[in-house]
């Protein structure tokens, strides 16, 4: 992994938990990360964020701090949408399947549209399975 990546992540990481910290980044200096990205990356990073802001914001009884798109079966990415149908996402120390399709701008910098569903959870015994993890 890059330097550069490195802060993407921590710098996502930050404003998806909507942590004081995340006042500090502005959305210039946000943008400005993620255009270092390709193309595809950008996308999947940009609707990882939105999906985590949004279930947040939705559901108060997720925290959620991490999504992965790929963990059951690969996305669909098309010019600026991605469908996730195997997706997971991380709330409270829990992971849950979910589902969702993203649709950005062409940059990929910001959503225009999400639909997303939270499936169940996934017991611990089988996090080796998909390699999750604490």
């Amino acid at each position: 992994m890059i330097c550069t990546r490195c802060e993407l992540v921590a710098a996502l990481a930050i404003w998806a938990l909507g942590a004081p910290a995340a006042m500090a980044l502005d959305d210039a200096r946000l943008n400005r990360q993620l255009l270092r990205l390709d193309l595809e990356t950008r996308l999947e990073q940009t609707c990882d964020m939105e999906i985590m802001q949004r279930i947040n914001r939705e559901h108060k009884k997720f925290n959620v701090d991490k999504v992965i798109a790929y963990t059951f079966k690969n996305p669909i990415s098309a010019k600026n949408a991605i469908t996730a149908p195997g997706a997971v996402l991380r709330s409270r120390g829990d992971w849950y399947r979910l589902q969702f399709k993203c649709v950005t701008g062409p940059r990929h910098l910001n959503a225009h549209s999400m639909q997303y569903r939270i499936g169940s959870k996934i017991p611990r015994s089988r996090w080796h399975e998909y390699n999750l993890y604490d």
